[in-house]
């Protein structure tokens, strides 16, 4: 797979999904800082209504891109940090709240030696998001000590542009997942965003390995 992969602009989202990012928005944010940012990216609809915890399609990819945006833009210099956190926090909340739709249910990870729980984890979250939506196209593969995960359709960045990768509530997804799946900290793996398709990449490629 190398061809680039554009969705048209009114793809819908899975109504699960948003609500996984509203949760960790309000979590790290508040919920000051929540409205505010749903003001400020046109989504004031979601104030104090949230979508559902269903697979239903009520919402849209490019809501979702949008609230990564306004999330950047409403924290300023510290955005990719927040963005992270938000990204770890609404890992920890699908993994208490929708264990089916991140595709969790049924992993037997602690059967698992450590150093294939990392790529199982992986496998997890690319099931959980093809299963959620058709059009999701990921893949997961090794190099060596190094993980690769790659979404040629990846959400966060529809219909944006920049000179740097933005995907920073993805890495910071993944980054929690791992924790997850291993039981270590986080802070243990190191999770880049090497190539965004906000820059014109045909793909997010995060490469993921352990620190020293």
């Amino acid at each position: 797979m190398s061809e680039r992969i554009d969705l048209p602009p009114d793809t819908p989202y899975v109504n699960a999904l948003l609500l996984q990012a509203l949760n960790g928005i309000e979590e790290v944010l508040g919920s000051n800082g929540l409205n505010a940012v749903l003001k400020s990216s046109g989504l004031q609809r979601y104030i104090n209504a949230p979508p559902p915890n269903n697979l239903g399609q009520d919402v849209l990819v490019r809501e979702y891109a949008l609230l990564n945006q306004a999330v950047q833009d409403f924290t300023g210099r510290a955005g990719k940090g927040m963005l992270q956190r938000i990204g770890r926090a609404s890992f920890r909340w699908a993994a208490r709240e929708q264990q089916a739709t991140m595709g969790l249910v049924g992993i037997a990870l602690k059967a698992l030696p450590q150093n294939l729980r990392k790529k199982a984890i992986l496998l997890a979250v690319r099931k959980g998001l093809s299963d959620t939506l058709s059009y999701a196209r990921i893949k997961v593969e090794s190099d060596g000590d190094t993980l690769i995960f790659m979404d040629y359709t990846c959400t966060i960045c529809h219909q944006r542009t920049s000179p740097d990768p933005v995907c920073h509530l993805y890495l910071g997804t993944l980054a929690e997942a791992l924790a997850f799946a291993t039981g270590r900290d986080f802070r243990e793996f190191d999770v880049a965003e090497t190539h965004c398709k906000a820059k014109g990449d045909d793909c997010c490629r995060f490469e993921i390995r352990d620190r020293p």
